[in-house]
């Protein structure tokens, strides 16, 4: 990464944080992903079908995090055609803890650990604290962005209703 790669876009309990990676936007291509799920095989952009909503967030065992998962759990559960990868960079082994104790059964999570690739990808990686900043990014059957929303303060919420009637459109 170079300097130009580095934005002050979020901030941390009102304090600015530098993201690696530029910004994606409605429009563009989804950046291809390697990630490890929670058995410790590879999760890729293109081992997802349908709609995909991809969401970043910084560990699944803090509050804000595990509402937003659970959140996007119950929506994959009523939304047929819809895909949900919750990806942190929290250990797979943690992820795997997090899911049953969660009872997430119909979403995947995937770790961003050992490169922080798809948090450089999708301008949501965190350089002072090596963490996923939270985003939303709903991803078409395509592979084209249809939303993306960084949200601004790490500890707030994503705009789900927004998300989520970006997905219903999609999906018909």
């Amino acid at each position: 990464m170079t300097a130009t790669d580095e934005r002050p876009a979020v901030t941390l309990r009102g304090r600015p944080v530098t993201l690696l990676g530029e910004p994606l936007h409605a429009g563009d291509t989804a950046p291809p992903f390697t990630l490890i799920a929670p058995d410790m095989s590879p999760v890729t952009l293109d081992s997802l079908s349908g709609v995909r909503l991809l969401s970043s967030v910084p560990s699944l065992d803090t509050p804000v995090c595990n509402v937003q998962s659970r959140r996007f759990d119950e929506a994959a559960a009523k939304l047929d055609g819809l895909t949900v990868l919750t990806v942190s960079a929290d250990l797979p082994f943690t992820q795997a803890r997090w899911v049953a104790d969660a009872d997430a059964s119909h979403m995947r999570t995937a770790s961003d650990h050992r490169d922080l690739s798809f948090g450089q990808a999708y301008g949501v990686a965190i350089k002072e604290l090596r963490v996923l900043a939270r985003a939303v990014f709903v991803v078409d059957g395509d592979g084209v962005i249809r939303y993306a929303e960084y949200v601004p303060e790490i500890g707030n919420h994503p705009d789900y209703d927004t998300v989520l009637d970006a997905i219903r459109t999609l999906l018909g």
